[in-house]
C-alpha cells in the first residue's frame, strides 16, 4: 500500500477547493429554480381547487371541473421552459388561472436578448451565457436564429420610438450635433439640453457623408416632431461647415453657435510640424481657459500672426470661426458650465459608448441595421444620463438666450414665462 504523502493531501485539498464552489453554485441554482417551480405549481393547483373544489369531492357549488394538464411554456432565465399547466373547464370552455396569466404575460426574453447584445454577447454564444437549468427541464428559444429574431424585432421598436418621439414638451436650451462613422455609414446624432440641464437624445439621421443635405434632413425631422426653432438656442458644433450651414438655414439668427474648442485646437495642430504642436496647443488652451474674452482674443490673434508666414494653413484654420470658439465665454457663465458648453465633449462621451457597442459588429447589412443598433444603444446609454455638468448655472444661459430673443424682437408670452 502506497503511503499517503503530505503533498498528496495538499493537492487533493486544492482540487476540492476548485470544484466545491461550482458544485455549491449548481446545487443552489437547482434548489432555487426547483423550489420556485414547485411554488408556482402549488399556487396553480390552489387556484384550481378554489374553482373546482377538493379533488374527488362532490361540490354542487363549484364553478368548474378539472381538465388535466396542458403542455405550456414560461420564460425563465433567458429561455422558454416547458411546463405542465393545470387546466380547469366549465360549460363555456376553459377557465383561465390568474397566476398563470400573470406569469405567462411576463416575457423578459426580448429585453434579455438586447441586453446581451449590448454587452457584447454574440447570438451564437447566447445559450452559453445563460445559467444552466436543473436536469430534466426542457427549454427552447436560445438558438442563434431565435435570438436574432427577437433582437431585430426589439431594436426595430427602439428605432421607431427614437424616430417618432414627440419633442414639443422639451424646453430646449442647447443643441449639440455630431457625426458618428459606423462602417461605411455616417450617422448624425442630436443631443438636446433642456432648461433644467437634463439631456435628451433628440434623434439620429443616416447620410452618406456629413454634408449639408443630411444635416438639414436631421433638423427638418426634429422640427417635424416638435422641436421649437422660434426661440434662441445655443448650438454646439465641431468644425463642420455643413452642420453650421444647416443650423443657420433652420434657426437663422436664433442660433447662437459655439464652435468646439477641442476640435479647433486639433485642427490647428494637424497643420503644424510635430515640434510645434505642443507649444501652440498649450497657448490655445491657456487662451480658452483664461475666462477673459479680451485676453483670449489677444492670445489667439497673436498666434495667427505668429503662424502666418511659415504655416499659413494653420493660421487660416485658427482664424476661421475664431469668434465662435469664444461664444460661451462672452455669456459670463459659471466656470463649470462654460467649460462644458465650450466643447462637444458631452456628445463625444455618448458617441464613445456607441462606438464601443457597434465595433463588435463585423458586417453591416444596410443603413437600417446601423440605425437599429444605434437606437438600442442610445436607449441603453440614456438610462445612465446625468444632468449636465455645471447645470446650476443654467439660469445665466437662459438669461443670455432671452437677451438674444429681445434683440431680435422675439416676445415671450406670460404663460411661457411662468413655465
Amino acid at each position: 500500500m502506497k503511503p499517503i504523502m503530505k503533498k498528496d493531501v495538499v493537492d487533493q485539498g486544492q482540487r476540492i477547493q476548485l470544484v466545491l464552489p461550482h458544485v455549491l453554485r449548481a446545487t443552489m441554482l437547482d434548489t432555487v429554480l426547483g423550489a420556485g417551480m414547485s411554488a408556482l405549481m402549488a399556487l396553480l393547483e390552489e387556484e384550481r381547487t378554489e374553482l373546482c373544489g377538493p379533488r374527488y369531492a362532490h361540490d354542487s357549488e363549484r364553478h368548474a371541473s378539472r381538465a388535466g394538464y396542458a403542455k405550456s411554456e414560461l420564460a425563465m432565465g433567458g429561455r422558454r421552459v416547458s411546463v405542465n399547466r393545470p387546466r380547469a373547464r366549465n360549460n363555456e370552455g376553459e377557465v383561465p388561472l390568474r397566476s398563470w396569466e400573470h406569469f405567462s404575460e411576463q416575457d423578459p426574453l426580448t429585453p434579455r436578448a438586447v441586453e446581451q447584445a449590448m454587452i457584447g454577447v454574440a447570438t451564437r454564444k447566447y445559450a452559453r451565457s445563460l445559467e444552466p437549468l436543473p436536469a430534466g427541464m426542457v427549454s427552447r428559444g436560445t438558438s442563434k436564429s431565435a435570438v436574432s429574431r427577437r433582437f431585430v424585432a426589439a431594436t426595430a421598436e427602439h428605432l421607431e420610438r427614437v424616430m417618432q418621439r414627440d419633442l414639443s414638451q422639451i424646453r430646449l436650451a442647447a443643441l449639440i450635433i455630431d457625426g458618428l462613422y459606423v462602417g461605411d455609414y455616417v450617422i448624425l446624432v442630436a443631443l438636446g439640453i433642456d432648461e433644467a440641464g437634463d439631456k435628451h437624445v433628440l434623434g439620429i439621421y443616416e447620410g452618406a457623408t456629413e454634408n449639408s443635405t443630411a444635416c438639414k434632413g436631421l433638423l427638418a425631422d426634429l422640427e417635424r416632431r416638435g422641436m421649437r426653432t422660434d426661440r434662441s438656442v445655443l448650438v454646439v458644433l465641431d468644425g463642420s461647415k455643413a452642420l453650421l450651414s444647416a443650423v443657420r438655414a433652420v434657426f437663422g439668427p436664433r442660433a447662437i453657435v459655439q464652435r468646439c474648442q477641442v476640435h479647433k485646437q486639433r485642427n490647428v495642430e494637424d497643420h503644424l510640424p510635430e515640434n510645434m504642436r505642443r507649444s501652440i496647443g498649450s497657448a490655445m488652451s491657456k487662451a480658452y481657459r483664461s475666462r477673459d474674452v479680451a485676453k483670449a482674443e489677444r492670445i489667439l490673434t497673436g498666434l495667427t500672426h505668429q503662424l502666418e508666414r511659415e504655416h499659413p494653413q494653420a493660421a487660416a484654420s485658427l482664424r476661421e470661426g475664431l469668434n465662435e470658439t469664444l461664444t460661451v465665454a462672452r455669456m459670463a457663465l459659471p466656470e463649470w458650465l462654460e467649460r462644458t458648453l465650450a466643447t462637444t465633449n458631452t456628445i463625444e462621451n455618448l458617441n464613445g459608448s456607441l462606438r464601443r457597442i457597434t465595433k463588435r459588429v463585423k458586417r453591416w447589412d444596410d443603413g437600417t441595421m446601423v440605425l437599429r443598433w444605434l437606437a438600442a444603444a442610445l436607449t441603453e446609454a440614456s438610462k445612465g444620463f446625468r444632468r449636465l455638468r455645471g447645470y446650476k448655472g443654467m439660469p445665466k444661459l437662459l438669461a443670455a438666450l432671452r437677451m438674444n430673443d429681445a434683440a431680435l424682437g422675439i416676445t415671450i408670452d406670460d404663460q411661457e414665462k411662468a413655465a
